[in-house]
């Protein structure tokens, strides 16, 4: 039943071009699959349990979303960065320790959620990502950032639920970095520098759940010019 269910789906695929398995109990990536390799922009496998991908995902030349959340997954083959067109590619909920390099190559990326994984250091081929608007590495075991994160060229970028204790200067020279989510982590009240209060584009700051207290915050050189971004730009965020 389950297999003339994905075969029926790949048919239907063939002419919409979007493929939907989700919630199907796959423990592989379905083979059929390869049949669409020229036509498939959108692929949702989520909610599976599915522990590797094949290489052959490298040969889906058109895809553009790719949804494969709340899966097994450990790891990404190299060929991922052959999805030179990939616009979306969603993550979340599975079992990632590490990104291969070949992901820097996504140019059309624009949104990535690779919140829930098992990741703990930031993965840096994000920061080669020209296209990228988000970015959500929530809920992993990311313990510091790195000093050159001054590429990022991510609009928002989520890093909730981790245990990060320190945030590089370079945070400040992100240049479209608008808002910075940090809840829960491990940051003391000397995270917040002078500069990364006055100097970056950074309109809205999440940051309870921390080790200080929201007087501390309030009370930091730079919170009225932080102020003053966020209130210019208020009416961008629910």
């Amino acid at each position: 039943m389950g297999n003339s269910n994905i075969k029926q789906h790949i048919e239907t695929a063939q002419k919409t071009g979007a493929c939907q398995l989700c919630k199907l109990g796959l423990k592989e990536f379905p083979e059929d699959l390869q049949r669409l390799t020229k036509n498939l922009r959108t692929l949702d496998l989520s909610e599976n349990k599915i522990p590797l991908i094949p290489p052959v995902i490298g040969s889906f030349s058109v895809l553009k979303n790719v949804n494969l959340s709340k899966n097994r997954l450990e790891s990404l083959p190299t060929e991922f960065g052959n999805l030179k067109k990939l616009e979306s590619l969603s993550l979340e909920n599975n079992c990632l320790t590490s990104l291969p390099e070949s992901l820097s190559k996504l140019s059309c990326l624009r949104t990535l959620n690779l919140s829930d994984n098992r990741l703990k250091l930031f993965p840096k081929q994000v920061c080669a990502l020209r296209q990228l608007d988000a970015l959500d590495l929530s809920k992993n075991k990311i313990t510091i950032l790195p000093e050159d994160l001054e590429q990022c060229q991510a609009i928002e970028l989520n890093l909730n639920q981790n245990q990060i204790s320190g945030l590089p200067e370079s945070l400040t020279s992100c240049p479209r970095l608008k808002v910075l989510r940090v809840e829960e982590n491990c940051l003391g009240i000397s995270a917040f520098s002078p500069r990364i209060m006055k100097e970056s584009n950074i309109a809205l700051l999440a940051v309870e759940g921390n080790v200080f207290d929201m007087k501390a915050f309030n009370n930091l050189d730079g919170y009225d010019e932080y102020m003053e971004r966020y209130t210019a730009t208020k009416k961008k965020f629910n």
